[in-house]
């Protein structure tokens, strides 16, 4: 028989930290407010944007209070060396405050660069995993995160994933520091998205606020955060999937996957995101597609562990999940995961193999895994076999 894997057994004692950025500011247009709530951080910005800056009409609004813009663009997902030289384009032109304008690339790297100009010394000492994993001890300076699409909530979290290159891996940046002074989520910014991208950055944000909500380190704040996230996206993703324009289903996505953010920011994630920055950093696949594709996998996994060691709190969990996304008060928790499989397969999520993915790169995937941080944050701890069962499945 195989073995599953140990359940960690929680707390019953209440007790939690939360820490969220400077200022939310979250609406339908509210892009209009970005110069007036940013005079005060200085006039020199270094404008942080993706691969076609010209896209963002945030220039002639800071111009328009008298800032002096300077553009780098992210036209990646964010590597080592492509951070190490935005932090010394802002170090040359003097910058006083930092601003991201686009997905979470764009905005992680706008966070590392905010944090590492006032920091000496290479990127790689402040780096888990691959780095010396130092404190940044020195204040970033101020940034500005401003998300065009709803899925890494990456606008409130306090770290910023980067690829290391030469290593083969995604690490993070990781630090109090890293929360931007302002999040501003305006969901009209994302309804130019393509529908692929709606998809897989709204499964993404699916995954955040699941994980958290059966995380070791839950708490009762991330719990609401997750549950109402889930909530809406299971009445958005869809109809926002089929029409980019619909004005609702954006603005539930973007709260959802602001909430995502909030709560992984402050309970740990899961065995998904433990496989993520490894198959990432190996095969450059959408973060979100990755994160579809395991999370079924994933949840039958854990929620076999929970039933074999009837952890009666952790069964509730799942099953909560199911009634949240089904819509069924009936829900068991086995349904989340049918609605789960169905829900990828009807928005064109590609298996792991599309991208490259090979079973013989399994063991040394899993072995990767493992080391993840977001791994410690699963009910449970699942072994090697089972880890790779689970890639074998996504393949």
């Amino acid at each position: 028989m195989t073995t599953v894997g140990k359940c960690r057994q929680g707390s019953d004692t209440v007790q939690f930290e939360f820490a969220t950025a400077g200022q939310i500011v979250f609406g339908w247009g509210r892009i209009s407010e970005l110069g007036q709530r940013t005079q005060a951080f200085g006039k020199r910005v270094l404008l942080v944007t993706g691969s076609r800056p010209e896209r963002t009409s945030v220039h002639e609004r800071l111009r328009s209070v008298g800032a002096d813009v300077t553009t780098f663009s992210i036209a990646t997902e964010p590597t080592t060396s492509l951070v190490q030289s935005g932090v010394e384009c802002a170090r040359d032109h003097g910058t006083d405050w930092v601003l991201g304008v686009g997905g979470g690339s764009v905005l992680d790297s706008a966070k590392a660069i905010a944090a590492l100009v006032p920091n000496p010394g290479a990127i790689f000492e402040y780096l888990e995993v691959v780095g010396r994993g130092q404190d940044l001890v020195r204040a970033s300076l101020p940034c500005v995160a401003v998300p065009t699409t709803s899925g890494t909530g990456s606008e409130v979290t306090k770290n910023a994933v980067l690829h290391a290159t030469d290593h083969g891996v995604k690490v993070s940046l990781r630090g109090l520091g890293l929360l931007p002074r302002i999040a501003l989520v305006d969901p009209e910014l994302t309804v130019s998205l393509p529908a692929d991208i709606t998809a897989a950055t709204g499964l993404d944000a699916l995954t955040q606020v699941i994980e958290p909500y059966v995380s070791v380190t839950r708490g009762p704040m991330t719990d609401a955060l997750c549950l109402e996230g889930m909530r809406r996206i299971a009445e958005a993703i869809r109809r926002v999937h089929a029409n980019g324009s619909d004005r609702s289903a954006r603005e539930n996505m973007a709260v959802a996957s602001l909430f995502g953010g909030l709560a992984l920011a402050n309970a740990r994630l899961g065995a998904v995101h433990g496989f993520a920055a490894p198959l990432g950093g190996l095969c450059g696949a959408p973060h979100g597609a990755i994160c579809a594709r395991l999370l079924p996998l994933v949840m039958r996994a854990n929620l076999k562990c929970v039933r074999e060691t009837n952890q009666t709190d952790l069964i509730s969990r799942f099953t909560q999940i199911a009634k949240t996304l089904t819509g069924h008060s009936d829900a068991q928790a086995e349904d989340a995961i049918t609605w789960l499989d169905t829900l990828v397969t009807d928005l064109g999520i590609q298996r792991l193999g599309s991208f490259g993915i090979a079973p013989s790169q399994v063991d040394l995937l899993v072995q990767q895994s493992r080391k993840a941080s977001s791994m410690r944050g699963n009910p449970v701890e699942l072994p090697p076999d089972v880890l790779a069962a689970i890639l074998h499945d996504a393949i």
